[in-house]
């Protein structure tokens, strides 16, 4: 089946709600305790967030869910959470369904949605940043403390947040063209492909760990310095490179 011929709607019936609970556990096989419940998704469609399906014959295979947050007086929404099912990975479906949150949270007045991600996956960050255009300039460390989930491979649970300006020429411009404006590179930040090897194995999670130490400095000093995450790039080996530099367009919404 095409990504093309998949449905993508809002959620507001309990058993859809049930079906993004079990695919959660599919995708990233939480422990109990670390799955996000029944009552979260049903309360975030309640209170104004976003939970968001994806329907191949009427049986899920993705989801989004957001919750509405405010910061320096502005609402905005945090998405939580982007489960696409294993068999239809790397089709675009991620991205459609991103697209549709844009539409969605543009028509209730909303301008920036943001989400966390972890810098460590190579392909999650170029979704992030070269096909949605969203920028980082903020670094959390171990921001869940320890999960249960096999793909975090026992590290600390460090993030960068991605802000998705919805109406910022960055990101109006990459949905036209298709590509990000040219970024002027200040500095590099580099994610080796055997990351995913490594986490995997006890013996070698020490150099993951490395790594991570490492990027995490990098990250904090730059943003520090006024820099931003502005690109991303992916080479014929399968490692990542983020790119930073400074954005030019004023879009923030204050801490306090």
């Amino acid at each position: 089946m095409s990504d093309e011929s998949i449905v993508i709607r809002k959620c507001d019936q309990l058993d859809e709600m049930r079906a993004c609970v079990a695919l959660q556990k599919e995708v990233w096989n939480f422990s109990d305790a670390d799955l996000v419940p029944l009552r979260m998704f049903v309360v975030a469609e309640k209170v104004g967030g976003q939970v968001i399906g994806a329907f191949a014959d009427g049986e899920m295979v993705g989801f989004a869910l957001s919750v509405p947050g405010a910061r320096g007086r502005h609402s905005y929404l945090h998405s939580h959470m982007l489960a696409v099912r294993k068999q239809h990975q790397n089709a675009g479906l991620g991205r459609r369904i991103k697209l549709f949150q844009r539409e969605d949270a543009l028509a209730r007045g909303f301008e920036l949605i943001e989400w966390t991600f972890d810098p460590l996956e190579i392909k999650n960050a170029y979704l992030n940043i070269e096909k949605l255009g969203a920028i980082a300039r903020r670094y959390t460390v171990n921001q869940y403390g320890n999960t249960s989930s096999p793909l975090q491979g026992g590290l600390p649970t460090d993030r960068l947040v991605a802000e998705w300006w919805l109406k910022s020429k960055r990101v109006k411009a990459l949905l036209k063209a298709g590509k990000n404006p040219q970024v002027a590179t200040v500095n590099t930040i580099s994610v080796p492909a055997q990351i995913y090897e490594w986490k995997a194995s006890p013996t070698t999670r020490s150099q993951a760990k490395e790594v991570q130490d490492h990027n995490r400095e990098e990250f904090v000093t730059a943003f520090a310095d006024g820099l931003a995450v502005l690109g991303y790039e992916r080479d014929r080996q399968g490692s990542g490179k983020f790119l930073l530099g400074r954005w030019e367009e004023e879009w923030i919404y204050p801490a306090t």
